[in-house]
């Protein structure tokens, strides 16, 4: 979605703009595949009310008219239990915590919904601001098993700022009048986004090319800057946007300088391994059930078919499974067979009317470059857009600084970096004009 929408803007700039992607189709994270019959996200997206930059977007594609929206419940599995916190009635009556660590709770999240200036959030670790506005009761036994679900141990190199994105963002909807939570989706999913998305480039002018992954980007002897490829004849451009993780993108250009390749391979991230569920029946009636359960081998249950309208399922329910795991895990090399197992037993564990033969499908995605972590200070060690080698411009999910990963900042990232690539040419054109 950043390189569609970076080559969408550039386009509608009048610039004649390829786009390469090394996957046979679009979208990278934000990419479909089937279940049996059932063709829907490989990872699970919701769209807020206040996504206002992905709105906009899908106004252009003639999709955000059609988005359907529902109010939807949250659950918490704990102590072997599950327990529905989708109001405020609800969340008093929660048992994981106290009387004043529920006030307490809620007035860090009103908190960080109302502050602005996140970037003092930036040098304070996430654990001792949690703990200060929290407490250290809540803290160990709601926000360190929530933290380590997202980050596994690199939660302890993590900043407040990423608490307060993840924060800010659930709750922006509600200061738009609306007291309620309302998450939709384009009927068709991602794949109906998608292809809709694909059309619109090339109608105007995108040369788009799947499975064509690049090898180099190096300046050319003469002028501008080669792109090589896995097969195939090398291309020459005057202007290249690498938009892979931060360390694909240091492979990709090995003419920058020490201190841009530093930046890009200090980046750290966080990946996921992802099992889809396609199941003859629900679960449960929550969109999302966070887990504190050190015991349960994925990070939450995010039931799809509790927002989604199960006939887009063939009647069936839908089922997402994550597993957050460092880029270098080994987790990401076992076996699908490993990994199924794992996971239904789990699911055994926390549902106990769950059985093997309501599985229809299950499948695993995995992807090791997906959550950049906002470390202490992370906007000041940030590699450049702009990059020492004339015409050549990095641009990654690790650039979101004041939010946290999902389309919608995606979408306001390219939208802020098209802006910026463009000046940076103009500027570079009028330079040459004059010699």
């Amino acid at each position: 979605m950043l390189g569609m929408t970076l080559a969408h803007r550039l386009a509608q700039a009048g610039q004649r703009v390829s786009l390469f992607e090394a996957a046979p189709a679009l979208g990278g994270l934000a990419s479909a595949w089937s279940l049996g019959d059932v063709v829907w996200d490989k990872h699970y997206h919701v769209t807020l009310l206040s996504d206002s930059a992905l709105r906009s977007l899908l106004d252009e594609l003639g999709l955000e008219q059609e988005i359907d929206w529902v109010t939807t419940k949250t659950g918490v599995y704990a102590d072997r239990a599950l327990y529905s916190v989708s109001d405020v009635a609800e969340f008093m009556r929660f048992p994981l915590l106290g009387s004043i660590d529920k006030l307490r709770l809620g007035a860090t999240i009103l908190h960080a919904a109302r502050l602005r200036d996140w970037q003092p959030l930036e040098e304070i670790p996430v654990s001792q601001w949690l703990v200060r506005l929290s407490g250290q009761r809540t803290f160990e036994r709601l926000w360190l098993p929530l933290l380590r679900a997202k980050l596994g141990e690199n939660y302890r190199q993590t900043s407040a700022a990423f608490i307060w994105a993840v924060i800010a963002r659930l709750y922006a909807a509600r200061r738009t009048g609306l007291k309620k939570e309302m998450f939709g989706y384009v009927p068709g999913g991602y794949a109906r986004v998608l292809a809709r998305f694909e059309h619109r480039l090339r109608q105007e002018g995108v040369r788009v090319e799947t499975s064509h992954p690049v090898q180099s980007v190096v300046a050319h002897p003469a002028s501008g800057l080669e792109v090589s490829f896995g097969s195939g004849a090398p291309e020459r451009f005057e202007n290249v946007a690498v938009t892979v993780p931060a360390p694909v993108a240091s492979t990709v250009c090995p003419q920058l300088s020490g201190d841009e390749l530093t930046r890009l391979r200090g980046i750290r991230y966080q990946g996921i391994v992802c099992a889809s569920l396609l199941l003859r029946r629900p679960l449960g009636p929550y969109y999302v059930t966070n887990i504190t359960d050190p015991e349960v081998p994925f990070t939450a249950v995010v039931e799809m078919s509790a927002l989604v309208d199960r006939r887009h399922f063939g009647g069936h329910a839908l089922v997402y499974l994550p597993k957050y795991l460092p880029a270098e895990d080994a987790g990401f090399a076992l076996p699908d067979e490993q990994i199924e197992t794992a996971f239904l037993h789990g699911l055994e564990r926390m549902y106990p009317t769950f059985s093997r033969d309501d599985v229809i499908k299950f499948r695993i995605s995995r992807a090791r470059y997906v959550l950049p972590i906002p470390t202490l200070g992370y906007s000041k060690r940030l590699p450049p857009v702009v990059t020492s080698v004339p015409g050549l411009f990095t641009v990654s999910s690790a650039h979101i600084v004041n939010g946290t990963l999902n389309v919608n900042e995606t979408v306001t990232l390219a939208d802020r970096a098209a802006m910026q690539l463009l000046a940076v040419a103009d500027e570079r054109l009028r330079a040459q004009a004059k010699v």
